[in-house]
Protein backbone atom coordinates (compact mmCIF):
# COMPACT_ATOMS: atom_id res chain seq x y z
CA UNK A 1 0.00 0.00 0.00
CA UNK A 2 0.94 3.37 -0.84
CA UNK A 3 1.27 5.92 1.98
CA UNK A 4 -0.96 8.94 0.67
CA UNK A 5 -0.36 12.66 0.64
CA UNK A 6 -2.25 15.07 2.02
CA UNK A 7 -2.71 18.62 1.09
CA UNK A 8 -5.50 21.16 1.64
CA UNK A 9 -8.97 20.37 2.54
CA UNK A 10 -9.82 17.23 2.75
CA UNK A 11 -12.32 14.52 4.31
CA UNK A 12 -10.71 11.44 6.69
CA UNK A 13 -12.47 8.34 4.65
CA UNK A 14 -13.33 8.95 1.53
CA UNK A 15 -16.96 9.28 0.16
CA UNK A 16 -18.02 10.26 3.58
CA UNK A 17 -17.98 14.05 5.43
CA UNK A 18 -17.08 15.81 2.50
CA UNK A 19 -15.66 19.42 3.68
CA UNK A 20 -18.36 22.14 3.62
CA UNK A 21 -19.62 23.25 -0.08
CA UNK A 22 -16.96 20.66 -2.65
CA UNK A 23 -17.74 17.85 -4.91
CA UNK A 24 -15.58 14.87 -4.75
CA UNK A 25 -13.83 13.68 -7.43
CA UNK A 26 -11.78 10.00 -7.48
CA UNK A 27 -8.82 10.12 -9.82
CA UNK A 28 -7.51 6.64 -9.62
CA UNK A 29 -5.57 3.74 -11.69
CA UNK A 30 -7.05 0.26 -12.21
CA UNK A 31 -10.78 0.33 -12.18
CA UNK A 32 -10.36 1.82 -8.51
CA UNK A 33 -7.44 -0.90 -7.39
CA UNK A 34 -4.62 1.28 -8.01
CA UNK A 35 -3.13 4.04 -7.31
CA UNK A 36 -5.44 7.00 -6.43
CA UNK A 37 -5.90 10.65 -5.32
CA UNK A 38 -9.35 12.08 -4.22
CA UNK A 39 -10.01 15.68 -5.28
CA UNK A 40 -11.92 18.13 -3.38
CA UNK A 41 -13.57 20.59 -5.97
CA UNK A 42 -15.80 23.63 -5.56
CA UNK A 43 -17.60 22.85 -8.45
CA UNK A 44 -18.37 19.39 -10.19
CA UNK A 45 -15.82 18.64 -13.04
CA UNK A 46 -18.90 17.95 -15.31
CA UNK A 47 -20.17 21.55 -15.51
CA UNK A 48 -19.27 21.92 -18.85
CA UNK A 49 -20.73 24.91 -21.51
CA UNK A 50 -19.89 22.72 -24.65
CA UNK A 51 -17.78 19.75 -25.50
CA UNK A 52 -15.85 20.19 -29.35
CA UNK A 53 -14.97 17.20 -30.55
CA UNK A 54 -15.28 13.48 -30.60
CA UNK A 55 -15.00 12.20 -27.00
CA UNK A 56 -18.35 12.78 -25.03
CA UNK A 57 -20.68 10.60 -23.04
CA UNK A 58 -23.28 8.96 -24.80
CA UNK A 59 -26.74 7.05 -24.38
CA UNK A 60 -28.69 5.11 -26.65
CA UNK A 61 -32.36 4.80 -26.29
CA UNK A 62 -32.30 1.40 -27.47
CA UNK A 63 -36.07 1.12 -27.55
CA UNK A 64 -35.34 2.88 -31.33
CA UNK A 65 -33.23 0.51 -32.62
CA UNK A 66 -34.35 -1.25 -35.89
CA UNK A 67 -35.05 -4.41 -35.52
CA UNK A 68 -35.39 -6.71 -38.38
CA UNK A 69 -38.12 -9.14 -38.43
CA UNK A 70 -36.16 -12.13 -39.04
CA UNK A 71 -35.78 -16.14 -37.23
CA UNK A 72 -31.63 -15.35 -38.62
CA UNK A 73 -29.70 -15.35 -35.08
CA UNK A 74 -26.83 -12.76 -36.67
CA UNK A 75 -29.10 -10.58 -38.82
CA UNK A 76 -31.52 -10.07 -35.25
CA UNK A 77 -27.60 -9.40 -33.49
CA UNK A 78 -27.83 -5.83 -34.10
CA UNK A 79 -23.73 -4.31 -32.68
CA UNK A 80 -23.43 -1.33 -30.54
CA UNK A 81 -19.78 -1.14 -29.01
CA UNK A 82 -16.45 -3.42 -29.88
CA UNK A 83 -13.14 -3.39 -30.17
CA UNK A 84 -10.50 -6.55 -29.96
CA UNK A 85 -11.63 -7.67 -27.07
CA UNK A 86 -15.43 -8.16 -27.29
CA UNK A 87 -19.00 -6.88 -29.04
CA UNK A 88 -21.80 -5.86 -27.55
CA UNK A 89 -24.92 -6.56 -29.49
CA UNK A 90 -28.88 -6.28 -28.89
CA UNK A 91 -31.36 -8.82 -30.48
CA UNK A 92 -34.86 -8.96 -31.01
CA UNK A 93 -36.01 -12.87 -32.05
CA UNK A 94 -40.08 -13.51 -32.17
CA UNK A 95 -39.57 -17.35 -33.95
CA UNK A 96 -37.53 -20.13 -33.53
CA UNK A 97 -34.16 -19.95 -35.28
CA UNK A 98 -34.60 -22.63 -38.27
CA UNK A 99 -30.83 -24.18 -37.46
CA UNK A 100 -27.97 -24.27 -34.98
CA UNK A 101 -25.69 -21.86 -34.33
CA UNK A 102 -22.15 -22.01 -33.13
CA UNK A 103 -19.87 -19.12 -32.08
CA UNK A 104 -16.01 -19.90 -33.07
CA UNK A 105 -14.72 -16.49 -31.93
CA UNK A 106 -15.68 -16.48 -28.60
CA UNK A 107 -17.62 -17.01 -25.80
CA UNK A 108 -21.22 -15.64 -25.23
CA UNK A 109 -23.24 -14.24 -22.43
CA UNK A 110 -26.70 -13.50 -23.19
CA UNK A 111 -28.97 -11.28 -20.84
CA UNK A 112 -32.71 -11.40 -21.55
CA UNK A 113 -34.12 -7.90 -21.24
CA UNK A 114 -37.57 -8.80 -22.68
CA UNK A 115 -39.38 -12.50 -23.15
CA UNK A 116 -39.47 -16.14 -22.37
CA UNK A 117 -38.57 -19.05 -24.55
CA UNK A 118 -36.46 -22.16 -24.62
CA UNK A 119 -31.95 -22.82 -24.85
CA UNK A 120 -31.57 -25.79 -27.09
CA UNK A 121 -27.95 -27.08 -26.82
CA UNK A 122 -25.77 -29.70 -26.95
CA UNK A 123 -25.99 -30.52 -23.58
CA UNK A 124 -29.78 -30.58 -23.41
CA UNK A 125 -32.31 -27.45 -23.50
CA UNK A 126 -32.76 -24.73 -20.52
CA UNK A 127 -35.88 -22.53 -20.32
CA UNK A 128 -34.83 -18.66 -19.76
CA UNK A 129 -37.02 -15.30 -18.38
CA UNK A 130 -36.23 -11.86 -18.47
CA UNK A 131 -33.67 -11.48 -16.03
CA UNK A 132 -31.55 -14.91 -16.59
CA UNK A 133 -27.70 -14.53 -17.96
CA UNK A 134 -27.07 -17.18 -20.35
CA UNK A 135 -23.86 -18.16 -20.60
CA UNK A 136 -22.64 -20.09 -23.90
CA UNK A 137 -18.92 -21.14 -24.13
CA UNK A 138 -17.28 -21.43 -27.28
CA UNK A 139 -18.22 -23.89 -29.72
CA UNK A 140 -21.48 -24.70 -28.49
CA UNK A 141 -24.12 -25.39 -30.89
CA UNK A 142 -27.43 -24.08 -29.95
CA UNK A 143 -30.61 -22.89 -30.68
CA UNK A 144 -32.93 -20.30 -29.20
CA UNK A 145 -36.95 -20.49 -29.62
CA UNK A 146 -38.64 -18.09 -28.13
CA UNK A 147 -42.03 -18.98 -26.49
CA UNK A 148 -42.80 -15.05 -26.22
CA UNK A 149 -41.15 -12.23 -28.44
CA UNK A 150 -37.34 -11.83 -26.57
CA UNK A 151 -35.10 -9.32 -26.45
CA UNK A 152 -31.71 -10.06 -25.49
CA UNK A 153 -28.43 -8.05 -24.65
CA UNK A 154 -25.41 -10.66 -26.08
CA UNK A 155 -21.64 -9.64 -24.77
CA UNK A 156 -19.56 -11.70 -27.23
CA UNK A 157 -15.99 -12.18 -25.14
CA UNK A 158 -13.35 -13.25 -27.42
CA UNK A 159 -11.91 -15.21 -24.16
CA UNK A 160 -13.27 -17.28 -21.71
CA UNK A 161 -15.88 -16.18 -19.55
CA UNK A 162 -15.08 -16.71 -15.97
CA UNK A 163 -16.17 -15.63 -12.27
CA UNK A 164 -14.76 -13.55 -9.70
CA UNK A 165 -12.93 -14.59 -7.04
CA UNK A 166 -14.90 -14.05 -3.64
CA UNK A 167 -11.48 -13.40 -1.36
CA UNK A 168 -12.80 -12.53 1.88
CA UNK A 169 -16.71 -12.70 1.03
CA UNK A 170 -15.95 -16.70 0.90
CA UNK A 171 -16.94 -18.91 -1.83
CA UNK A 172 -21.02 -18.57 -1.81
CA UNK A 173 -21.20 -14.78 -1.83
CA UNK A 174 -23.17 -13.23 -4.29
CA UNK A 175 -24.63 -16.24 -5.09
CA UNK A 176 -24.21 -19.84 -4.04
CA UNK A 177 -22.76 -21.51 -7.23
CA UNK A 178 -25.00 -24.92 -6.42
CA UNK A 179 -27.70 -23.01 -7.77
CA UNK A 180 -26.42 -22.28 -11.26
CA UNK A 181 -28.70 -24.61 -13.84
CA UNK A 182 -27.24 -26.40 -16.12
CA UNK A 183 -29.09 -28.37 -18.66
CA UNK A 184 -29.83 -32.31 -18.82
CA UNK A 185 -29.97 -34.08 -21.93
CA UNK A 186 -32.58 -34.36 -23.80
CA UNK A 187 -33.74 -34.01 -27.45
CA UNK A 188 -33.80 -31.26 -29.78
CA UNK A 189 -37.23 -29.99 -31.37
CA UNK A 190 -34.75 -28.60 -34.56
CA UNK A 191 -37.08 -29.88 -37.92
CA UNK A 192 -35.04 -31.11 -41.15
CA UNK A 193 -34.77 -28.85 -43.87
CA UNK A 194 -36.60 -29.49 -47.07
CA UNK A 195 -34.00 -31.76 -48.33
CA UNK A 196 -34.32 -33.65 -45.10
CA UNK A 197 -31.06 -31.73 -43.25
CA UNK A 198 -30.57 -30.11 -39.99
CA UNK A 199 -28.51 -27.13 -40.96
CA UNK A 200 -25.53 -26.24 -38.50
CA UNK A 201 -24.09 -22.37 -38.85
CA UNK A 202 -20.87 -21.22 -37.41
CA UNK A 203 -19.54 -17.83 -37.07
CA UNK A 204 -15.92 -17.45 -37.78
CA UNK A 205 -13.93 -14.50 -38.56
CA UNK A 206 -16.68 -12.43 -39.50
CA UNK A 207 -17.88 -15.17 -41.99
CA UNK A 208 -20.68 -17.89 -41.92
CA UNK A 209 -19.94 -21.62 -43.05
CA UNK A 210 -23.16 -23.82 -43.17
CA UNK A 211 -22.76 -27.54 -42.66
CA UNK A 212 -25.83 -29.95 -43.04
CA UNK A 213 -25.85 -32.95 -41.51
CA UNK A 214 -28.37 -35.69 -41.56
CA UNK A 215 -29.08 -35.38 -38.48
CA UNK A 216 -29.61 -33.16 -35.67
CA UNK A 217 -26.33 -32.53 -33.05
CA UNK A 218 -28.65 -32.37 -30.44
CA UNK A 219 -28.69 -36.23 -30.18
CA UNK A 220 -26.01 -35.91 -26.95
CA UNK A 221 -27.81 -38.89 -24.12
CA UNK A 222 -25.02 -37.91 -21.65
CA UNK A 223 -22.77 -35.34 -20.12
CA UNK A 224 -19.94 -35.45 -17.37
CA UNK A 225 -17.47 -32.45 -17.28
CA UNK A 226 -16.55 -28.78 -15.49
CA UNK A 227 -17.67 -27.08 -18.25
CA UNK A 228 -21.17 -26.07 -19.84
CA UNK A 229 -24.06 -23.62 -20.37
CA UNK A 230 -25.73 -22.19 -18.22
CA UNK A 231 -28.62 -20.06 -16.73
CA UNK A 232 -28.20 -17.47 -13.59
CA UNK A 233 -31.09 -15.41 -13.04
CA UNK A 234 -30.26 -11.68 -11.25
CA UNK A 235 -33.37 -12.74 -8.61
CA UNK A 236 -30.59 -15.11 -7.34
CA UNK A 237 -27.76 -12.91 -7.12
CA UNK A 238 -27.24 -10.88 -3.62
CA UNK A 239 -25.25 -7.78 -3.66
CA UNK A 240 -22.68 -6.75 -1.20
CA UNK A 241 -23.74 -4.44 0.68
CA UNK A 242 -22.03 -1.53 2.75
CA UNK A 243 -24.42 0.56 5.64
CA UNK A 244 -21.29 3.47 5.82
CA UNK A 245 -19.60 3.62 2.89
CA UNK A 246 -20.30 3.65 -0.77
CA UNK A 247 -18.36 0.85 -2.14
CA UNK A 248 -17.15 1.07 -5.74
CA UNK A 249 -18.90 -0.53 -8.60
CA UNK A 250 -16.50 -3.62 -9.10
CA UNK A 251 -17.74 -5.09 -5.98
CA UNK A 252 -20.77 -5.98 -8.16
CA UNK A 253 -18.30 -8.10 -10.81
CA UNK A 254 -20.32 -10.83 -12.10
CA UNK A 255 -18.31 -12.14 -15.01
CA UNK A 256 -14.78 -11.86 -15.96
CA UNK A 257 -12.81 -11.74 -19.22
CA UNK A 258 -9.56 -10.93 -21.15
CA UNK A 259 -9.44 -6.73 -20.18
CA UNK A 260 -13.19 -6.76 -19.22
CA UNK A 261 -15.42 -7.05 -16.25
CA UNK A 262 -19.46 -7.51 -15.95
CA UNK A 263 -21.05 -6.39 -13.01
CA UNK A 264 -24.97 -6.28 -12.23
CA UNK A 265 -26.35 -3.42 -10.13
CA UNK A 266 -29.57 -5.04 -8.22
CA UNK A 267 -32.05 -3.56 -5.95
CA UNK A 268 -30.30 -2.56 -2.14
CA UNK A 269 -30.35 -0.59 0.93
CA UNK A 270 -28.32 2.72 0.41
CA UNK A 271 -25.27 3.80 2.85
CA UNK A 272 -28.08 4.73 5.19
CA UNK A 273 -26.15 4.46 8.71
CA UNK A 274 -24.01 7.42 8.45
CA UNK A 275 -26.07 11.04 7.36
CA UNK A 276 -22.62 11.97 6.32
CA UNK A 277 -22.07 9.18 3.42
CA UNK A 278 -22.11 9.48 0.07
CA UNK A 279 -25.09 7.69 -1.45
CA UNK A 280 -24.32 8.12 -5.21
CA UNK A 281 -21.70 7.12 -7.68
CA UNK A 282 -18.56 9.88 -6.73
CA UNK A 283 -17.24 11.95 -9.82
CA UNK A 284 -14.73 10.19 -11.39
CA UNK A 285 -12.09 10.39 -14.65
CA UNK A 286 -11.91 6.82 -16.43
CA UNK A 287 -8.39 6.34 -16.90
CA UNK A 288 -7.93 2.46 -17.50
CA UNK A 289 -12.17 1.69 -18.24
CA UNK A 290 -14.50 2.63 -20.41
CA UNK A 291 -17.97 1.72 -18.82
CA UNK A 292 -21.22 1.02 -20.30
CA UNK A 293 -24.27 0.47 -18.49
CA UNK A 294 -27.54 -1.27 -19.99
CA UNK A 295 -31.04 -0.52 -18.12
CA UNK A 296 -33.11 -3.39 -17.40
CA UNK A 297 -35.50 -2.47 -15.01
CA UNK A 298 -36.38 0.32 -11.94
CA UNK A 299 -35.00 3.66 -11.54
CA UNK A 300 -31.51 3.92 -11.68
CA UNK A 301 -30.87 6.24 -8.83
CA UNK A 302 -27.90 8.19 -10.35
CA UNK A 303 -29.23 9.13 -13.74
CA UNK A 304 -32.19 11.85 -14.70
CA UNK A 305 -34.05 11.06 -17.86
CA UNK A 306 -32.99 7.41 -18.38
CA UNK A 307 -35.82 4.22 -18.60
CA UNK A 308 -35.08 0.98 -19.10
CA UNK A 309 -33.99 -0.38 -22.40
CA UNK A 310 -31.64 2.33 -22.63
CA UNK A 311 -27.65 2.55 -22.60
CA UNK A 312 -25.32 4.51 -21.55
CA UNK A 313 -21.43 4.92 -22.82
CA UNK A 314 -18.82 6.84 -20.67
CA UNK A 315 -15.66 6.64 -22.77
CA UNK A 316 -12.21 6.96 -20.84
CA UNK A 317 -10.54 10.27 -20.74
CA UNK A 318 -13.65 12.44 -19.65
CA UNK A 319 -15.94 12.63 -16.35
CA UNK A 320 -18.73 11.15 -15.21
CA UNK A 321 -20.44 10.80 -12.16
CA UNK A 322 -24.24 11.95 -10.86
CA UNK A 323 -26.72 15.04 -11.90
CA UNK A 324 -27.37 17.34 -9.89
CA UNK A 325 -31.08 16.12 -9.18
CA UNK A 326 -29.87 12.36 -9.21
CA UNK A 327 -27.87 13.92 -6.12
CA UNK A 328 -30.50 15.84 -4.67
CA UNK A 329 -32.70 12.96 -4.50
CA UNK A 330 -30.55 10.59 -2.95
CA UNK A 331 -30.47 12.77 0.17
CA UNK A 332 -33.61 11.32 1.38
CA UNK A 333 -33.45 8.17 -0.48
CA UNK A 334 -32.74 4.88 1.42
CA UNK A 335 -32.44 1.79 -1.54
CA UNK A 336 -32.72 1.80 -4.87
CA UNK A 337 -34.91 -0.50 -6.90
CA UNK A 338 -32.59 -0.76 -10.22
CA UNK A 339 -31.59 -3.89 -12.23
CA UNK A 340 -28.57 -3.36 -14.59
CA UNK A 341 -25.67 -4.77 -16.64
CA UNK A 342 -22.55 -2.85 -16.26
CA UNK A 343 -19.61 -3.62 -19.15
CA UNK A 344 -15.98 -1.86 -18.22
CA UNK A 345 -13.90 -2.78 -21.21
CA UNK A 346 -9.81 -2.04 -20.50
CA UNK A 347 -9.52 -1.03 -24.20
CA UNK A 348 -11.52 1.77 -25.95
CA UNK A 349 -14.81 1.05 -27.61
CA UNK A 350 -15.86 2.10 -30.90
CA UNK A 351 -19.39 3.11 -31.39
CA UNK A 352 -20.59 0.51 -34.25
CA UNK A 353 -23.17 1.99 -36.95
CA UNK A 354 -26.30 0.40 -35.60
CA UNK A 355 -26.23 2.22 -32.57
CA UNK A 356 -26.37 5.57 -33.99
CA UNK A 357 -30.03 5.40 -35.37
CA UNK A 358 -30.86 5.47 -31.56
CA UNK A 359 -28.31 7.73 -30.03
CA UNK A 360 -29.76 10.72 -27.66
CA UNK A 361 -27.36 12.86 -29.05
CA UNK A 362 -27.60 15.47 -25.99
CA UNK A 363 -26.89 13.28 -23.45
CA UNK A 364 -23.72 15.05 -23.01
CA UNK A 365 -25.52 18.37 -21.43
CA UNK A 366 -27.55 16.25 -18.88
CA UNK A 367 -25.57 17.04 -16.01
CA UNK A 368 -25.61 20.92 -17.12
CA UNK A 369 -27.72 23.01 -14.43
Amino acid sequence: MHNPWIRGRVTHQAHVGLPEGTVEEEYGRGGFFGRYAHLYRERPPVGWTRIEGPLKNHAFDLKRLRQPTTTDWLTARQPLLGNDDLRLSMATLSAPMPCLFRNADGDELLFIHEGAGRLETDFGPLDYEAGDYLYLPRGLSYRLVPSAPSRLLVIEAFSELSFPERGMLGQHALFDPALLQVPTPAPGTLEPNAAGEYELQIFRRGQVTKVYYPYSLHDVVGWKGTLAPFKLNVRDIRPVLSDRYHLPPTVHATFLMNNGVVCTFLPRPLENGDPHAVKVPFFHSNIDYDEVIFYHAGEFFSREGIEPGMLTFHPQGIHHGPQGKASERSKQATRTEEVAVMLDARRPLEVLAAAGDCEVLDYWKSWQG
